[in-house]
Formats: structure tokens, C-alpha cells, sequence
């Protein structure tokens, strides 16, 4: 008789199904629950909020698969003892406890992933085709490692984003086209609105500034689609750039917004990995509000 599928069974066979070597530094860790129980359905999502945690266990899932942190700080599991005695915080745990969840955080390897995971995700929902990598896996972790401040390459940086060629269009357009395509109430965009465009780099996420500048400074990249930024770094390089007669583009959709799309192609990716077990994704959704 084979044994039940448990937690950690299915988070072991998802790891093994990316084929990377385990990394020695990863966010990618169970933040939650007991590994042990048995599996009775997963939920993947852009961030497992409160919602999304009761909507999870709504669905018969017990294993909510998220791609950014739960607890609001980095890492999830020793950097938290600053919330102890928060009642949000609190509430929060407790309601994980109460519904049996266990949480798993799964970024670092899925953005390693040839091609990124992420990426790949969000340019199907767009509609847009990725060129082919131009980087292997040995880079891709180099380039992982430069978000973290380490081992600067600007020519590794500026080849870690994958590429679109889309139809030709203007920026203004775009930043519609592309609202209108990831479901955002709305968007921001640095650079001329008649800025013509035939090759969006997705440096999506919260990409350090230096990387993605590395990215607008390759020659077949006309604008870059990013989820958050510093306003002082690639919006300012942006403004310069068109002073000084090399404009370029980018659009502000949001984190959630820019990423949700992987999630969404995650549940996709794993059904062959685990058949038989129930995997829904649930969006977290923009938090912001705007008028």
C-alpha cells in the first residue's frame, strides 16, 4: 500500500523537480505548520495574506505555496522575535494554527528556473514571447547572488532579465495594453509617452536599482516592466536619460501585480509534478487603493 502523500513529500518532489543543486542560502523554507501531516490540497499565491489563508482552507487545501513573505520581514522564520506581542502578528499565527496551514515560501528557486519561473508566468498572461535565455543556470545563481549586494556584474545584470518582443506600440499605449492585461487598477510609467517600443525586459518584482539601470542599458531593451522601485534611482537615470536625448521607459505595476502571474503559472507547473492532488491559485490582489 503506498503511504499518503505528506507535506513535505510534495514540497520534496516539487524541489526536485526544478533540477537546481539545493542553494545554500535560501528564503525557500517551510514558515508554518507541521511537514509531517498528510497532503490534502495546495493553494499557490503572490503572498499568503489572511484572506488567502481562510479562502485556502475554503478549498480543502492544507499547503499554501507563497512567493514573498508572510510575516512581513525577509526571511519569515528568525528575523520575527521584533513582532512578538503584536496582535496582528498574533492573530495572524493563530489563525495558521487554527486551520492547520502550513506555509511554504517558494522564490528563490522558481525565479532560478531557466527561464524564471516569474517571468515566464507574467508573459503569458500578457500574451508576449520570451526570447531564449542568453544566461545558464551557473549565472542565473550569480545574478541572484547580485540582488543581494554581492559579485557585481553589469553585463550578467542587465542578460538576467528576460525579454519581450512584442508589436510596435508607444509607451502610453503600453502602460494601457499592459494594465489592461495584468488587471491593474492602475499604472505608472517614467519616460515619453510617444516613446516608440518593440522590446519590454521584465525586471519584475523589486529588482535592485542597479540592476535594473544594467538592464536599460542594453541596446535591445526599449523600456523595462517593473513591480516596485526607489524613485531615486531608475526613475531619475530615466528622466536624465531623456534630457539627454536616450530616451527609455519603464512601468511601475506594483509587486503583487508584476509577479502574480508566476503564481498563477506555478498551479499550471505542478499538476504533472503531483497528480492527484488538488492545486488552485488564489491571487492576493493589489493592496493599494488609489484616487
Amino acid at each position: 500500500m503506498t503511504a499518503p502523500q505528506t507535506i513535505q513529500s510534495a514540497i520534496d518532489t516539487i524541489l526536485g523537480a526544478t533540477t537546481l543543486a539545493p542553494l545554500p542560502h535560501t528564503a525557500d523554507t517551510l514558515k508554518s505548520g507541521d511537514p509531517e501531516r498528510p497532503l490534502t490540497g495546495i493553494v499557490t499565491t503572490f503572498l499568503a495574506t489572511a484572506d488567502v489563508i481562510t479562502r485556502a482552507a475554503q478549498h480543502g487545501a492544507n499547503l499554501i505555496i507563497t512567493h514573498e513573505p508572510t510575516y512581513y520581514s525577509d526571511h519569515d522564520t528568525d528575523d520575527v522575535a521584533w513582532l512578538d506581542g503584536d496582535p496582528t502578528y498574533d492573530a495572524k499565527r493563530a489563525l495558521v494554527e487554527s486551520l492547520g496551514m502550513a506555509i511554504w515560501r517558494f522564490h528563490d528557486y522558481w525565479h532560478l528556473m531557466t527561464p524564471d519561473g516569474i517571468q515566464t508566468g507574467v508573459a503569458r498572461q500578457l500574451g508576449w514571447p520570451l526570447d531564449d535565455p542568453s544566461i545558464d543556470t551557473r549565472e542565473a545563481i550569480r545574478a541572484w547572488s547580485m540582488t543581494r549586494g554581492q559579485d557585481w556584474n553589469a553585463e550578467l545584470a542587465g542578460a538576467s532579465s528576460s525579454v519581450a518582443t512584442i508589436p510596435a506600440t508607444t509607451l502610453s499605449q503600453l502602460a494601457e495594453d499592459v494594465r489592461s492585461g495584468l488587471g491593474a487598477a492602475q499604472i505608472r510609467y517614467v519616460g515619453p509617452a510617444e516613446l516608440p517600443v518593440r522590446r519590454v525586459a521584465l525586471t519584475v518584482g523589486a529588482l535592485p536599482g542597479k540592476m535594473t539601470i544594467a538592464t536599460l542599458q542594453r541596446d535591445d531593451v526599449d523600456v523595462v516592466l517593473c513591480g516596485e522601485t526607489r524613485e531615486w534611482e531608475t526613475c531619475e537615470y530615466l528622466r536624465d536619460a531623456a534630457y539627454f536625448g536616450r530616451p527609455k521607459g519603464m512601468l511601475i505595476v506594483g509587486h503583487a501585480t508584476s509577479e502574480e502571474g508566476g503564481m498563477a503559472y506555478l498551479a499550471e507547473w505542478l499538476r504533472p509534478q503531483l497528480p492527484g492532488v488538488t492545486i488552485t491559485h488564489l491571487p492576493s490582489g493589489d493592496p493599494f487603493q488609489t484616487i
